[in-house]
């Protein structure tokens, strides 16, 4: 028997994002009431605008003026907030901090915001942890978590953001955007400019001849 389009899209993709209509973007096109959602896929809520990610055992409400990544098993936020129910251990990753309920198994409801220089969780339904990873690499290899604290059911604790949005995957080819930013990199292209600009500067000092093209 033919399985509908639509019925593999959506089972390929494992999560579906259900919008209230105008307002709403995946990869920065409109997003219709009803789509299936990919890993890394970005979304994002225009001012009144709201969203919902439904994937089996969990559900995520994105509010409006917010931005979100889908990673299949925890999710991304770049700003905004997005409040997570389930019995599957969905996590909510913003930058270097993690939230993740206690139980993997037990139906847990918590939100994040991410806001002012500040993440935000507030644990509704069951308690959560917050890890906090070092953002410099040599700490991260010696130990996976820096610190760990855990918010009690009905209890909200809150984090500096220290370095919120950087595991939202770009669009550029692996590796590009890093080295374009790189201090090397920035300092070449400073000392590219300057010898373009000195001969341009220095072919312009003498008038052009036909003996001296």
């Amino acid at each position: 028997m033919a399985v509908p389009a639509s019925a593999f899209s959506q089972e390929s993709a494992g999560a579906i994002l259900r919008s209230s209509g105008t307002g709403v973007s995946v990869n920065r096109s409109a997003a219709p009431a009803s789509i299936a959602l990919y890993r890394d896929d970005l979304i994002e809520t225009q001012q009144k605008a709201v969203a919902r990610i439904e994937i089996s055992g969990s559900s995520a409400d994105i509010s409006p003026e917010t931005i979100v990544q889908f990673r299949s098993d925890e999710l991304f936020l770049d700003h905004g907030t997005i409040a997570v129910n389930t019995t599957r251990g969905l996590k909510v990753r913003v930058g270097c901090v993690t939230i993740t309920p206690v139980s993997d198994s037990d139906w847990t409801h918590y939100e994040v915001t991410d806001s002012s220089g500040k993440v935000t969780v507030s644990a509704i339904k069951s308690d959560v942890y917050i890890d906090e990873r070092s953002n410099k690499p040599q700490s991260a290899k010696a130990s996976e978590r820096s610190s760990r604290d855990i918010v009690r059911e009905t209890e909200q604790k809150s984090r500096d953001e220290k370095c919120a949005g950087a595991a939202l995957h770009s669009a550029a080819p692996p590796g590009i955007e890093p080295v374009l930013n790189s201090p090397w990199a920035i300092g070449l292209g400073a000392g590219g400019v300057v010898t373009i600009t000195c001969f341009a500067l220095c072919r312009n000092s003498s008038p052009m001849s036909p003996a001296k093209p």
